[in-house]
């Protein structure tokens, strides 16, 4: 990456220069905390291991006592080692084999390419997967003795003591039929990355095969570029094709298949599925004769089934039915935990999301939790002690750590006060580490004990916060406000480090409004925000309806109705800014990214726009344009629903209000670059006027070689010449 150097900040923010903060501390990384390395947790619970900076070293490392240390893979002492350091790594389920991998080359934002090798722990040997590399997907059977991956869209599996190697699937073509890799879509909206399901005895392995032949083929426009220059685009661009399924579009039909290793059948599995039906997971589950579990979703993704396949015959059974007047969210569909005579999903039914258990017949065994908070993260099943450990909400913006008792149905919890807790757990639920912030402390990453001893500090950002929490620099404050429905809304504001209270200041309103998300959270975060504050700004941002941490009927305001009551939401929050004493209520802008940018122009598009300016960075601008999973999770298609289509920022150009910046990037998989340039050619047809910078061959987070600190200079100048006197 370039280093790109702005000049210093004229007004010094502190007595010594050395002590000035410039942009760059906000938004090159400078203000993120620090992590602890990656851990996986030993198959005994009394230690992890923990991979290098480097990515040449494994440690083993024990949960009580600090020093034990012991070095598990040195990647210096493998003979005949033709690798200088690894991308990652899996271990195996019996620990006698290490699966590594390196050339990682990236197909979309999460999938990869990369060359594999199996290190054999004991023989201290390495060997490649295969001869010819760049495999997708290697996944290690649970005995270890086989590794199943994809080139080319098909399925290859791998025998480690016999070193042969069986092609599954022939089928394979790209942009046509693609086995076990899911396709952009699910990848971008479900999260799934590998379908590839192993029985546990390593006989069966069962994947989703995904035709995507009738999913429109979107192409991208690929320059020479500058700091990765390719030269074969010097004088003509090049193109970059791929399936993208717009909404009411055909997607991928898939299937499901399972290979028999003994018989070297590969059979289709028999399952009730329609078209347009998605299957965002599969496992085998954990009953004595374990069946392979396919969790089925419909198109509008408000139905949700699971059935119990037997590999052997390939027939099914439903065991779960759930239906629901909204969309299912992809936490739900993917989130379901499989254990010895039952398995556990989470559901909004009651009007908070909440667990619940069943047994493998589909009979409601209990709830496991209730109450007036919202299950955020399931962490699992402590068999010894019959207790199932999660992240709750407590109140809209903490997050809290809690145990459910399955024999008497007690909730604790785990901690005391408020913030933002996380947890991970080790594999027998007696050791685990917690990491916690608020709004005023940086992240901490603590071991504890399930008893709650403190165990021993992995990481304080002291150096961090003695810098970051320096009385320079301002701090959020949160606050409430109702809506025009008499909704509650939280809020956080940020005020310049000397506020005067006498004083007019200009107000940037920052969102993202999105289904499900939260910016007011009562959490650690430092960056832009802060450093406009100290350039003379107030910041707001408030979460209106759709967003998280409310509750269903919160949540729910907005289907088939994206950007409605977003907006409604966000002007109100600009009045309520704009009758504060400090506020200038002429000098009010708004900004936001993706979504943020749809709800962006969105809120200026309005007669009652009180925007004097705002930014939109990638924004949707017809949900038309967008991917189909995710726009129809909350409008359904265009034909189901054609008012909530017709109600968009491409339609409202005529009342634009207040000066735009309009920013993208020209190689943008997620938000296409159709949504920009449909949008500028109708602003141009209306003879509207407004700012626009495009980043050549960046995708939709605009980043890398540079770029990063001179966009956000470019929106800081926009909002200096648009909002200061």
């Amino acid at each position: 990456m370039k280093k790109y150097i702005l000049p210093v900040i004229a007004a010094l923010l502190c007595c010594s220069a050395a002590n000035a903060f410039e942009l760059d501390d906000f938004v090159l990384g400078g203000a993120r905390v620090r992590g602890i390395p990656s851990s996986q947790p030993a198959l005994d619970g009394r230690y992890y291991y923990q991979f290098n900076n480097t990515g040449t070293m494994i440690s083993k490392c024990s949960y009580k006592k600090e020093k034990d240390v012991t070095t598990f893979f040195d990647n210096s002492k493998v003979a005949g080692n033709p690798v200088e350091s690894w991308d990652g790594y899996t271990m195996s389920s019996d620990e006698k084999s290490i699966l590594l991998w390196t050339n990682s080359v990236p197909i979309y934002r999460y999938s990869f390419t990369a060359d594999h090798y199996i290190y054999n722990i004991k023989e201290n040997k390495l060997t490649p997967l295969s001869e010819e590399g760049g495999e997708e997907i290697a996944t290690l059977s649970p005995d270890g003795n086989q590794v199943a991956f994809v080139r080319d869209n098909n399925v290859f599996i791998k025998h480690l003591q016999s070193g042969a190697s069986i092609q599954v699937t022939t089928d394979g073509k790209k942009n046509e039929i693609i086995n076990a890799v899911p396709d952009w879509v699910y990848q971008e909206e479900f999260g799934v990355l590998n379908t590839f399901a192993w029985s546990p005895s390593g006989r069966y392995l069962a994947f989703i095969r995904f035709d995507e032949s009738q999913v429109p083929m979107c192409s991208m426009e690929l320059y020479e570029g500058e700091c990765r220059p390719n030269p074969d685009y010097a004088i003509h661009p090049g193109r970059y094709d791929y399936k993208y399924p717009a909404a009411g579009e055909h997607n991928s039909v898939v299937s499901v298949y399972c290979y028999d290793i003994l018989s070297g059948m590969l059979r289709k599995i028999d399952l009730p599925l329609n078209e347009d039906d998605y299957v965002p997971n599969i496992q085998f589950g954990k009953q004595a004769t374990p069946a392979l579990m396919v969790v089925k979703e419909n198109r509008a993704q408000t139905r949700m089934n699971i059935y119990a396949v037997d590999p052997e015959t390939g027939l099914s059974h439903e065991i779960y039915d759930e239906q629901s007047d909204m969309w299912i969210d992809e936490d739900v569909v993917t989130g379901v935990k499989y254990y010895d005579g039952f398995f556990v999903v989470m559901s909004n039914r009651d009007g908070r999301k909440h667990l619940y258990k069943y047994n493998y017949s589909g009979n409601l065994l209990r709830q496991i939790t209730k109450g007036d908070y919202d299950v955020t993260a399931y962490y699992g099943y402590d068999e010894a002690h019959k207790l199932f450990y999660f992240q709750s909400t407590k109140g809209a913006l903490n997050r809290t750590l809690r145990c459910a008792n399955d024999a008497t149905g007690e909730v604790r919890e785990l901690v005391d006060g408020n913030g933002t807790y996380s947890a991970s757990f080790n594999s027998d639920f007696t050791y685990y580490i917690r990491r916690f912030s608020d709004a005023n402390t940086p992240d901490q990453f603590v071991l504890y004990s399930i008893d709650g001893k403190r165990v021993r500090d992995l990481q304080l950002n002291e150096n961090y916060a003695h810098k970051y929490t320096s009385p320079e620099i301002p701090r959020r404050e949160f606050f409430t406000m109702l809506n025009d429905n008499g909704d509650l809304m939280n809020g956080y504001i940020i005020k310049p480090v000397d506020f005067d209270p006498s004083k007019k200041y200009p107000c940037i309103m920052s969102q993202y409004s999105g289904p499900g998300s939260q910016q007011v959270l009562n959490k650690w975060k430092m960056e832009w925000e802060e450093y406009f504050a100290m350039q003379g700004y107030v910041i707001a941002c408030v979460d209106g309806r759709g967003t998280g941490g409310q509750g269903k009927a919160f949540l729910k305001a907005i289907y088939l109705n994206l950007g409605r009551y977003e907006t409604e939401d966000q002007l109100a929050a600009a009045r309520y800014m704009a009758q504060q004493p400090y506020v200038d209520p002429d000098r009010i802008g708004i900004w936001g990214w993706s979504f943020g940018g749809f709800e962006t122009l969105m809120a200026m598009s309005q007669d009652d726009s009180r925007y004097a300016c705002g930014v939109a960075i990638a924004p949707v601008t017809s949900w038309k344009f967008y991917d189909s999973i995710y726009t129809e999770r909350f409008m359904l298609t265009p034909q189901e629903n054609p008012d909530g289509y017709n109600y968009a920022p491409l339609d409202l150009t005529d009342k634009l209000r207040g000066k735009l910046l309009l920013m993208f990037g020209s190689a943008d998989d997620n938000v296409r670059i159709v949504n920009s340039m449909q949008y500028v050619a109708k602003l141009h047809s209306e003879g509207q006027q407004f700012d626009m910078m495009v980043y050549p061959n960046m995708n939709h987070s605009i980043n890398g070689c540079g770029v990063r600190l001179p966009l956000y200079q470019r929106v800081l100048n926009f909002f200096d010449k648009n909002l200061k006197k």
